[in-house]
């Protein structure tokens, strides 16, 4: 099969940019055909397999005067929000797009146009290409997009019910695209997330007994829940020389970035800001990690959490929508120790009275990891991106041949 992949981020280390180039690399050993297009900037090395055309969209170019169109308003790279769009970048973004991806499909003629995220981009594909199969893969920020901006609201919703099939992360998220959407729920397949293999494995223990590790890998941002895992740490009940908590991302928002250092730097424990790591270096981390926390008050399915187990770590996550449910069907004796999430006034913004009680929680379920100490392997096989990119396929066979009906 020739697949054409879209997405108007970098398809980088981080989030829904992991899910795509995991899935290319999957595809190429099973023999498909692929190219992609992607936002991405002059200087950004993007790395797909040996074989897979590539078409970028260039921001920060003549045609793209503006930073890349971020699905988070807090990207781990310079971006521009979606609702910071006025008519005139609406026009450059449509019309930038719509050159590569003619380009690209005139080119390598696609037997199918794969999607990520359920917004703008995908919508006008759907538009373009009316006779062409249209999937797309939910990321769950698109959901948190479409929900607080009315930026073409109408008209995205539209093209996304008109698209030929949709892949969710999990149960909740079908659900959400069925509400806002108006989506056929028949079109809606569950994908869930995977994990590289090669990559996050337990290998040889490196931790230290006498010292403890606490990981965190994503956005040092306020809504990614940092700033309540710093309260959180602060409340455990070691020495100060035993614990390190170890930061490992880019910064959302300069100010809340600023915000959260200046905070570190007032805590009885050590905390260590390591920058964006690559996947081989960012196992590492979790290797010598004790115990990794995802304190987000949003998040789609949360790859990151598998990559913690596979290397051995034992995890502590708050409970977004639909989470423990998916890890409860899908990694049965997964043990992570999940935080029921604050009051929510939005999708992300936490009441801050509920706060000091989630801090609580997640600084007693991280006590009860470092005096457990032992993780219990998990059978992980599952949730490996083979097997994700094989249901992926499958199910677009399977419309194909209706197709061909």
């Amino acid at each position: 099969m020739r697949i054409l992949s879209i997405t108007a981020q970098k398809p980088d280390s981080t989030g829904s940019g992991v899910y795509m180039t995991e899935l290319i690399k999957n595809w190429q050993k099973q023999g498909h055909e692929q190219a992609a297009v992607a936002g991405v900037y002059i200087e950004d090395k993007v790395q797909f397999p040996e074989g897979v055309c590539f078409y970028p969209v260039y921001f920060h170019s003549d045609v793209l005067p503006f930073s890349i169109a971020g699905m988070s308003d807090e990207m781990p790279y310079e971006s521009t929000r979606y609702r910071d769009f006025d008519e005139t970048m609406l026009g450059q973004f449509s019309m930038a797009f719509q050159n590569v991806v003619d380009k690209a499909v005139r080119e390598f003629a696609p037997d199918v146009i794969i999607c990520h995220h359920l917004y703008l981009l995908c919508a006008l594909v759907r538009e373009w290409y009316p006779d062409r199969l249209v999937f797309a893969v939910s990321h769950g920020s698109d959901l948190r997009q479409i929900s607080k901006n009315d930026m073409k609201r109408e008209f995205i919703k539209s093209k996304i019910r008109a698209l030929d099939g949709i892949f969710a992360l999990q149960e909740t998220h079908k659900e959400d695209i069925v509400r806002i959407f108006g989506v056929n729920e028949d079109k809606i397949k569950i994908a869930g997330v995977g994990y590289n293999q090669e990559i996050f494995y337990a290998g040889r223990q490196e931790r230290k007994e006498d010292q403890y590790t606490i990981a965190y890998a994503g956005k040092i941002s306020k809504k990614k829940g940092v700033e309540s895992l710093l309260r959180a740490v602060e409340k455990l009940p070691y020495p100060p020389e035993r614990v390190t908590l170890k930061l490992a991302g880019g910064a959302g928002n300069e100010i809340e970035y600023e915000k959260i250092r200046s905070i570190a730097e007032n805590q009885t424990y050590r905390t260590e800001f390591l920058g964006v790591l690559s996947q081989e270096r960012l196992a590492e981390l979790f290797r010598k990690s004790h115990v990794f926390v995802l304190p987000s008050f949003f998040e789609g399915l949360a790859l990151v959490n598998l990559e913690a187990m596979a290397c051995g770590c034992q995890v502590v996550s708050s409970n977004t929508p639909g989470m423990k449910a998916w890890y409860d069907s899908h990694v049965p004796g997964h043990e992570i120790s999940f935080v029921e999430l604050p009051r929510m006034k939005n999708t992300d913004d936490p009441y801050p009275e509920d706060l000091p009680e989630f801090e609580e929680e997640i600084a007693r379920a991280i006590t009860e990891k470092l005096e457990n100490r032992t993780a219990r392997k998990v059978d992980l096989e599952k949730c490996s991106w083979r097997a994700v990119a094989e249901y992926i396929v499958e199910e677009i066979q399977k419309k194909r041949e209706k197709a061909c009906l």
